[in-house]
């Protein structure tokens, strides 16, 4: 394999197609069904499609067969199938619609208007994970370009992966026969520990969320009247939350939600905090005198991927503090986000998260916990010595050091999906998601370079699949 030919060829698509291309999707504020009710009658969602689709079916990919899947009542999903020099299988996997804008977005950049700077594209969506399909496309394109063989593949590139995947089982159940049953799987939906290396994805954490409600009056009444007689709903919030997590410390309480670590993590965390050091925590964007939980890398990186932690994400019933009178409100609604380890089943979690937050309401005032997202995690199979070896090779070749494995903290509900349906597969899961790239938050951007690398990368483990399984 000339590795400067595909090197060569993946530079060149990505400067003369590909950047141009992540620039106008940006500017589609394509936002997931979640957060986009209306996505239908908007357009937004179709008007990403329609670009991914022109782009794909302009690509020089012998045989390649390209269709927008539309069942009823759901979003749509690009289904591709190129012809491989053998029957085996290599699924690609990505997504196409984003999270919503989030405030905080630095001058002159925005989620929806792309800014180019030195090697840094900023906006919404790009390097979550718009980049996938054109990686995924380019790497295969690569292979052929050099008369190189590969494997039958077929990339899906969804629309719901930000809502959960909700839609996702009713397409893979759909066209089970036309996919087959891949030997490997690669996503390109996750993070990297820095830019320096090929980064192995080897568990992700799974999520419950939900809205915890307190209601105790039924309008709100003057403070100075009230306060000292009526409990105020904040406080029974907090009161609330505090029965889930040790409010000085950050610990989740309940054993339910935690799991065993396996020892191969463990050593697994231990080396990848000898490679990041600080690096760990200082991406984050303290104020100044802030700083982590703990400065011990190791436990950092395993509370990352395999404990649970709770983040309140969102807030009912608060006035802006510009206008807000001195009225003791009526109630109060917080969202909720429970990270969980990779392996816990999140069905099992959120209706003990449900039990907890209800039981025995203080005051007798009304408590409501309403779960409206879930996904259980994720812990890779062991990487077969083909795979290990293909990862450190074609990251020494193409990052200059050799692949590093680490668990995430996020969650891609298709990846317990795909362990469940193909158990005798090889998975791949990579990103470009490093430190500063801040998806979901604002100033998100996509570090060109690295994506141009993994695309690489991936040319490299497809052609080493091929020549494992062979014809």
């Amino acid at each position: 394999m000339d590795k400067a030919s595909i090197r060569s060829h993946v530079e060149r698509l990505w400067e003369e197609s590909v950047v141009s291309e992540l620039i106008e999707y940006i500017r589609i504020p394509n936002k997931s069904v979640a957060f986009d009710r209306e996505w239908q009658a908007h357009g937004h969602m179709d008007r990403a499609v329609a670009r991914f689709e022109a782009w794909a079916r302009r690509q020089p990919l012998k045989g390649m067969t390209l269709e927008v899947v539309r069942l009823a009542g759901r979003t749509p999903l690009l289904f591709m199938e190129i012809p491989g020099d053998s029957n085996d299988c290599v699924l690609l996997y990505g997504h196409m619609d984003k999270q919503p804008e989030m405030t905080g977005w630095r001058p002159g950049l925005g989620p929806w208007d792309p800014v180019l700077e030195g090697d840094r594209l900023y906006g919404r969506g790009s390097a979550d994970d718009g980049y996938a399909m054109f990686a995924c496309l380019g790497a295969i394109g690569a292979l052929q370009a050099n008369s190189i063989p590969h494997a039958r593949c077929v990339v899906v590139i969804e629309a719901c992966e930000e809502s959960g995947s909700f839609d996702l089982p009713h397409y893979i159940e759909h066209l089970a026969g036309r996919i087959g049953k891949p030997s490997l799987c690669i996503a390109l939906d996750s993070g990297c520990g820095n830019y320096e290396q090929l980064w192995s994805t080897t568990s992700l954490r799974g999520l419950v969320g939900g809205k915890l409600s307190v209601e105790v009056l039924s309008e709100g009444v003057h403070s100075g009247d009230a306060g000292g007689i009526v409990p105020d709903s904040f406080r029974i919030v907090r009161q609330l939350i505090s029965r889930i997590e040790d409010e000085a410390t950050g610990k989740v309480l309940a054993p339910e939600f935690y799991a065993k670590i396996p020892d191969a993590r463990l050593k697994q965390a231990s080396v990848t905090a000898a490679a990041l050091g600080a690096d760990i925590y200082s991406k984050f964007p303290f104020v100044k005198g802030a700083g982590p939980v703990d400065t011990d890398p190791t436990e950092l990186i395993l509370n990352r991927a395999w404990r649970p932690a709770l983040s309140v994400i969102g807030a009912d019933g608060l006035p802006a503090t510009a206008n807000a009178g001195n009225v003791l409100r009526a109630s109060t609604a917080v969202s909720l986000s429970l990270r969980l380890p990779p392996t816990v089943d999140a069905k099992v979690a959120s209706q003990k998260l449900k039990t907890i937050l209800e039981k025995d309401p203080p005051y007798g005032c009304k408590v409501s916990f309403a779960a409206n997202w879930g996904a259980s995690g994720w812990d890779a199979p062991t990487l077969a010595p083909w795979l290990e070896r293909s990862l450190d090779t074609a990251s020494s070749d193409y990052f200059g050091k050799p692949a590093a494995h680490m668990g995430e903290g996020g969650t891609i509900p298709f990846m317990g999906m795909l362990g469940e349906r193909f158990p005798e597969a090889q998975f791949l899961i990579s990103g470009v998601l490093g430190p500063h790239a801040n998806a979901h938050g604002p100033n998100e951007f996509l570090h060109i370079p690295t994506a141009k690398k993994l695309t690489c990368c991936v040319a490299n483990v497809l052609a080493d699949h091929f020549n494992r399984t062979g014809s």
